[in-house]
């Protein structure tokens, strides 16, 4: 029997509404349950075919023992390595490059040093850095936030530049990017499940947060609606997420991926709604017992975004191969 696990921290709707689903739907050769962990030995399997990650980007303990899941067979969802390594600049300019709006951003160095650093270790950076050129590529009104930050902490909006350094010397030794606002005639949360099952929601991010979900007015366009989706799809197949959340922003008719790196989304039935949350329940479910049953024992069964892949298979970003170097002269 294949066992499909979830490994979860505070939340609960969720958890157990997958495991209940999950258990109803598989068959006699699958069930699932809560991760159970009491001993994490190296390159020793954890006994699931699947598990759901809905906490280590929280808790380092849990991201390392999910590495070495992953090492000896279970399909991780999401990849753990490559979480590890992705960050939400990262993500700004890898859409940039496969087509997808975003908004214009700079990458902000720590206000304070890093810790085992002094003046000498900065030698390539300038000082000052080329503010003006910066402030005039986002413009003002203007948010910064963690580069590899979540769940909107330590997020300003600046008005100015006298008001983005008073706000930059509050942010201690966090790298920071300073980002374009988009002002927004409609907004949008998508889940996207699989690389390919997507529910596109109306959101309000204004709104309190119980009621970010309640939009009385319908979109605009089945047209916008479409390129939400394809966009969607096309950010989580580049960068190899099982289950994440894609914000937009609309601005004169264009979405604007505002945020695509929430590998543990919101699922909780009280902020989601029961229509969402059945339907990311019911998705997740069957997404889970799909890898299950493609899962093979001993081999990588983790998701590599099309970034990685093509990277690894020697193509640029369009599939197309990158020209070899120039063999080196004999002198």
């Amino acid at each position: 029997m294949k066992k499909i696990g979830i490994l979860f921290g505070k939340e609960r709707s969720f958890p157990e509404a997958f495991v209940k689903r999950v258990n109803e739907i598989a068959g006699k050769d699958i069930k699932a349950e809560f991760v159970n962990i009491d001993k994490i030995f190296q390159a020793k399997a954890l006994d699931y075919a699947v598990i759901i990650d809905r906490i280590s980007q929280d808790v380092p303990f849990y991201r390392s023992a999910l590495k070495n899941a992953a090492i000896t067979g279970t399909a991780v969802i999401n990849n753990p390595f490559w979480w590890s390594a992705d960050e939400k600049f990262f993500n700004n300019a890898l859409a940039v490059k496969i087509g997808v709006p975003v908004p214009k951003t700079a990458l902000i160095p720590s206000y304070e040093q890093p810790d085992d650093t002094s003046d000498e270790s900065f030698s390539n950076l300038a000082f000052p850095l080329d503010w003006e050129a910066i402030f005039e590529y986002t413009g003002f009104p203007a948010y910064m936030k963690p580069f590899d930050g979540g769940g909107w902490k330590e997020v300003y909006k600046l008005h100015d530049m006298e008001d983005f350094f008073d706000k930059h010397s509050q942010t201690k030794k966090t790298v920071m990017m300073l980002q374009e606002e988009i002002v927004f005639e409609e907004y949008f949360r998508c889940y996207c499940i699989g690389g390919k099952y997507v529910r596109i929601m109306q959101y309000e991010p204004r709104n309190p947060f119980h009621l970010r979900y309640q939009v009385n007015t319908p979109p605009s366009s089945e047209k916008l609606l479409k390129t939400i989706h394809d966009y969607v799809i096309k950010l989580n197949q580049f960068l190899g997420y099982d289950f994440n959340t894609v914000e937009f922003a609309v601005r004169d008719g264009i979405p604007y991926a505002i945020d695509f790196c929430n590998p543990a989304p919101d699922a909780e039935v009280t902020s989601v709604g029961q229509e969402n949350f059945d339907w990311v329940v019911e998705t997740s479910a069957q997404y889970a017992i799909e890898r299950a049953k493609a899962q093979i024992d001993g081999q990588d069964n983790l998701t590599w975004g099309a970034y990685v892949k093509a990277s690894a298979a020697g193509l640029s970003l369009d599939g197309k191969t990158k020209p070899k170097k120039a063999p080196a002269t004999k002198k």
